[in-house]
């Protein structure tokens, strides 16, 4: 089994291949999307909006680099950059990226619900 996952090598795979196809189009997607995303973040006017995707286009693209890294390797055939464990680890961490942006987004953008409270002069000599 671990084997599997840590094969300096696995070969089988061209750049005419649909899964190498595929990747390369979600590194695609990645690296184009933050583009927009840099200039939808420009546009914001809410401060704490602008906070918290400060980073997200410069991540977006540093995933798409390493995506593109990894297929490369993975056709070319180098070794240690081409076992499928680096896939398993880009993939996880793509996901606890994502995962931790939305945790603190829901965390951080809360709105408050002012209560207001009717001052009742009878309410002092009322029995409590």
């Amino acid at each position: 089994m671990l084997t599997y996952w840590f094969y300096p090598n696995p070969g089988n795979v061209h750049y005419d291949s649909p899964k190498v196809l595929v990747i390369f189009a979600v590194c695609l997607l990645l690296f184009v999307g933050s583009f927009f995303v840099a200039m939808w973040r420009k546009k914001q006017t809410n401060s704490v909006t602008r906070k918290l995707s400060r980073n997200w286009a410069g991540r977006m693209r540093i995933f798409a680099y390493v995506g593109i890294f990894l297929v490369i390797c993975r056709v070319e055939g180098i070794q240690f950059f081409a076992t499928r464990i680096l896939w398993l680890v880009w993939g996880l961490a793509l996901l606890g990226y994502i995962a931790f942006h939305v945790w603190y987004w829901k965390k951080k953008h809360y709105t408050v619900v002012t209560q207001e409270k009717v001052e009742d002069p009878r309410e002092k000599y009322l029995p409590q």
